[in-house]
């Protein structure tokens, strides 16, 4: 039997292939009207924090329970720890 591996640094759009919350991040991130989506690229300077941030399993923040890439899509959301972004 083998074990299903964790990746506690991956987001989940790096973990697409082993399941499908990735596509329910995009397809919210589609539906966000302009005025509260994050632009692209602060979205991925956002998640670039996060993947360097201890805090992150699996694409979930330990600090506060959220799928990571669902909190940065939004532009009036911010990390849990201070000043992160």
């Amino acid at each position: 039997m083998s074990e299903a591996k964790i990746c506690r640094r991956c987001l989940l759009q790096e973990m697409a292939d082993e399941n499908d919350y990735y596509q329910s991040v995009v397809r919210y991130r589609a539906t966000l009207p302009a005025q509260k989506r994050t632009p692209d690229d602060a979205y991925a300077a956002r998640l670039a924090r996060c993947k360097a941030c201890d805090q992150l399993n699996a694409g979930t923040c330990m600090q506060c329970g959220c799928y990571v890439e669902m909190r940065a899509a939004r532009l009036d959301m911010h990390c849990p720890r201070e000043g992160q972004w």
